[in-house]
């Protein structure tokens, strides 16, 4: 059985924008990690000011791709101790349960980001030393938070539908 159309769509986009965005941020932070550590400070004992929060910054748009890519690819972790003393039915509903509970905590979750936000200019929340606002970075984990809960819902459509997840293949051709 092949994949639905919606799935088959959800993988592209999530691969391409992890591909993409997740190496430009991998190849920029092991370029300027190694540009500020070994030739400005090392070198010319001058290291550039703010390097630490644009790495922050780098590894937080990082993760936020990661976390709907990895849902996909079944990176996440799962405790299956119990799984082996199940029947397989009840096997199949539970882990339909916990991805139906999963979504929605993972709206409720995209829904408070976005309320944090909102508020971090308020507060004033930036980066310690080039005072970058945290706004957009909260935007940006709300929405793939939020695809994340897509994941999720998918999930439990594929396990109510056919009774397994169809992820995707690490390695799987573009």
């Amino acid at each position: 059985m092949s994949k639905p159309a919606y799935l088959a769509t959800l993988d592209q986009i999530l691969i391409w924008v992890s591909l993409l965005i997740g190496g430009a941020m991998l190849a920029f932070m092991t370029l300027f990690g190694t540009v500020n550590v070994l030739v400005m400070r090392k070198l010319l004992n001058a290291p550039i000011r703010g390097a630490e929060d644009l790495m922050i910054l780098s590894l937080v748009i990082l993760v936020a791709i990661a976390i709907p890519f990895g849902g996909r690819v079944g990176a996440h972790i799962e405790i299956e101790i119990l799984e082996s003393r199940m029947s397989k039915s009840f096997a199949q509903w539970s882990l339909f349960a916990v991805r139906v509970v999963c979504g929605a905590l993972m709206l409720l979750m995209a829904w408070e980001l976005i309320i944090a936000g909102q508020n971090a200019p308020k507060f004033g929340e930036t980066t310690q030393q080039l005072l970058i606002s945290y706004e957009p970075f909260y935007y940006l984990l709300a929405v793939c938070v939020a695809i994340y809960a897509l994941v999720c819902a998918s999930d439990a459509l594929q396990l109510a539908r056919t009774g397994k997840i169809e992820q995707i293949p690490l390695g799987e051709a573009l």
